[in-house]
């Protein structure tokens, strides 16, 4: 598995979803607390996320992926709000 992070910030919630669920392997989000929730999981994106939210966008997370081909995806979303088509 692939240890590295990405630290997000400021993140629109929706269009972050949409990124995740163009991601082939598991994406972890890893909070200040030490849980590690499976954004692939609709459950864990609905209990785990809804903490973290404030008016619609993610204020901090880390995130960890499977794959590295998805970390990139996401890193590009973290800069430059890319959503890339399925």
């Amino acid at each position: 598995m692939n240890n590295n992070t990405i630290d997000m910030h400021n993140v629109d919630f929706q269009d972050f979803l949409k990124v995740v669920d163009t991601c082939k392997g598991d994406v972890f989000l890893e909070t200040q607390e030490g849980d590690c929730l499976n954004l692939k999981s609709k459950l864990c994106q609905f209990i785990g996320l809804r903490n973290l939210i404030a008016s619609g966008t993610i204020d901090q997370a880390t995130i960890r992926c499977e794959l590295k081909e998805d970390e990139s995806k996401l890193f590009r979303f973290n800069l430059y709000q890319e959503i890339p088509e399925n």
